[in-house]
């Protein structure tokens, strides 16, 4: 693997003119905003893990035929925290820290004790997110960084405790027509029984008192206790239809007491997740307005989980689309050793590694306890998934696999909870960085791809042109980076139908590989 992906990222405070070639739609006005690890070092520490680099945020401003570029850090408790001590002083994921030694006796053990109930690093690199009328940078823990999408300035943190109880929720909202946002988290330690919590932050939360954040409406729909006590599957990402939220409670696990004991033991926190692959994975599916459960057992194989696709309603089914794995080894490949390798031992250290699938599930809804045992309820028709009635009254369900080798997964928001019948997505072949993108057609099983030598583009996001009613008539933008010294950074315009370059504008600074973001659109 090239180390350039690894390597400290700098910022651009101020906005840069890119350099385009080919043309940009006139109707693409808006800011593309990405997130992912740009730091891994401070001072003489490095971090461990790839997921565990400091926050580095940039934008893509797309207006009038022109391109603009800037990035900043951060400015977390976490960052700010590290910069001060030029060292790493908070743990991450996959990279544990212990005082200073020269620390007196009483701070070591306050800093001790505070590491048995975790507070997790602030350090929010996975994906930017929108509540009301504000965007946050996000991970997967209590707190978010609230972010100006103009400016990148770190606006403050807010923690999801001051309004609703939850030690972890996820970066991968979703939104509904009217702006609404919909989430999940998880309430482990010191706040009642455990459970996975699902909740709804209005569109107009924030209402006249604008200064106050959206979040201060927040409304939870319902709460679904864990199947085990002590190991809460971990989750990453949810599906929603028009009526229900679908929630995959996997056999990919968080071990609570090695949590909890993770600091004592001298490991990180990421080696306390463990997949368990004699259990089974369990479908939850909510009525989005009661907030009750559908009470039938739906259940499958074992699995890993990171990126849900869609999922819609048709017929009396709940249709879901996810990328799957066999195994949990994905995480272990983003070691910091591991990627500094050179392709060939990289592929040699990986053989064994789990490809990612697209996986299409089909809950059938109306199940009765007299169905016939052994039978397939499933009746639609464009779909080999599977729902077979067991003796105990449960519904074992088998995926219909519809594409191996994609992640990252994206599709045209607009068809979010509808049927649909595209997603762009990462394709992946050896590497974790993919070196290519491209676009699968789930009716015909087929796909068309962009591919440039010694260049990663980063995740597909769809940007939908104005008025259109073909679910594929936009573009896709790609911030895209190279191991080519050069090859200067560009942003990538595909049309979305065809999969061909429209334009691509270079940048003159350096950009950093990212995970996630969000397309705002200019306001008109």
């Amino acid at each position: 693997m090239q180390s350039f992906i690894a390597k400290n990222g700098n910022e651009t405070p101020e906005p840069v003119k890119a350099q385009v070639k080919g043309s940009l739609p006139s109707w693409l006005q808006g800011t593309l905003l990405r997130n992912g690890p740009g730091l891994f070092s401070v001072g003489d520490s490095e971090y461990n893990h790839w997921f565990d680099g400091s926050s580095l945020i940039h934008s893509f401003t797309f207006s009038n035929g022109e391109v603009t570029y800037r990035s900043k850090f951060l400015k977390s408790d976490t960052f700010k925290r590290n910069i001060k001590a030029n060292r790493i002083v908070v743990s991450e994921f996959g990279t544990m820290v212990y005082p200073d030694p020269c620390k007196n006796i009483f701070a070591r053990t306050a800093t001790h004790l505070s590491n048995i109930v975790p507070n997790f690093t602030d350090n929010n690199l996975i994906n930017i997110i929108r509540y009301g009328d504000d965007y946050y940078a996000s991970s997967e823990v209590n707190y978010i960084n609230q972010i100006d999408p103009d400016t990148l300035e770190t606006v403050g943190r807010v923690n999801y405790r001051n309004h609703i109880a939850l030690n972890l929720a996820t970066a991968h909202p979703h939104y509904d027509d009217e702006g609404n946002t919909y989430n999940m988290g998880t309430t482990i330690i010191g706040l009642g029984r455990p459970k996975y919590i699902i909740f709804k932050v209005p569109a107009n939360g924030a209402g006249k008192e604008h200064k106050k954040p959206a979040l201060k409406k927040v409304q939870q729909i319902c709460s679904i206790p864990f199947r085990s006590y002590l190991f809460p599957g971990y989750f990453h990402s949810f599906g929603m239809t028009e009526n229900y939220i679908v929630f995959v409670e996997q056999p990919f696990k968080l071990d609570i007491v090695k949590l909890a004991t993770a600091y004592f033991r001298g490991v990180n926190w990421g080696s306390c997740l463990k997949f368990d692959e004699k259990d089974t994975t369990l479908f939850h599916v909510i009525d989005r307005k009661t907030g009750k459960k559908i009470s039938t057992h739906y259940y499958g194989d074992a699995l890993v989980v990171f990126h849900h696709i869609n999922a819609y309603e048709e017929n009396g089914h709940v249709v879901f689309d996810m990328i799957t794995y066999k195994d949990s080894n994905l995480y272990n490949m983003f070691y910091l050793h591991n990627m500094k390798q050179d392709t060939s031992s990289f592929i040699q250290t990986n053989q064994e590694f789990s490809p990612p699938v697209c996986q299409r599930f089909v809950l059938p809804l109306d199940v009765h306890k007299v169905s016939p045992r052994g039978t397939n309820l499933v009746t639609l028709t464009d779909t080999s998934a599977e729902a077979v009635m067991q003796e105990d009254g449960s519904v074992y369900c088998k995926p219909d696999n519809v594409f191996v080798g994609m992640e990252l997964p994206g599709i045209n928001y607009k068809f979010n909870a509808r049927k649909y019948r595209y997603f762009y997505g990462s394709k992946l072949d050896w590497s974790p960085h993919p070196n290519k993108i491209a676009k699968v057609d789930i009716v015909t099983r087929t796909h068309v791809e962009w591919h440039q030598e010694n260049c990663y583009p980063s995740e597909p996001v769809f940007v939908a042109s104005p008025g259109a009613v073909e679910e594929d008539d936009g573009v896709i933008l790609s911030s895209v980076v190279s191991s080519d010294p050069d090859i200067t950074p560009f942003m990538l315009v595909l049309n979305a139908k065809t999969f061909e370059e429209m334009a691509r504008a270079s940048i003159p600074t350096t950009v950093h590989m990212d995970l996630h973001g969000l397309f705002i659109p200019a306001a008109v």
